[in-house]
């Protein structure tokens, strides 16, 4: 549920209250009773953050980074598939079995 703040427009006084989205909106003053009590606009309360995220991933437009695992997987097998050929052509008894 989130938190809205209210302000009352006659003497100031101001509450947090933990509400449903569709609750209605308090609207007296628990202070002096006036029917000035409004609804403040605040900030969020979270933050977009870790991986997967426009600012951390898509921010440049480059494509996502491969994840670690991923990147070694084909390091190896690259470095397997070079490593074979250039082993039988060095090697002249492989050659000529």
């Amino acid at each position: 549920m989130p938190i809205y703040e209210y302000r009352c427009g006659s003497c100031g006084f101001e509450k947090e209250y933990l509400q449903k989205v569709n609750d209605a909106p308090v609207a007296a003053c628990p202070a002096c009773g006036s029917n000035a009590y409004t609804k403040l606009i605040s900030a969020a309360g979270f933050q977009l953050k870790g991986s997967g995220w426009y600012a951390t991933d898509f921010k440049n437009g480059a494509k996502p980074k491969p994840s670690p695992d991923t990147a070694a997987a084909a390091t190896k097998s690259e470095a397997a598939g070079t490593a074979t050929p250039a082993a039988d052509s060095a090697c002249p008894a492989c050659a000529a079995d």
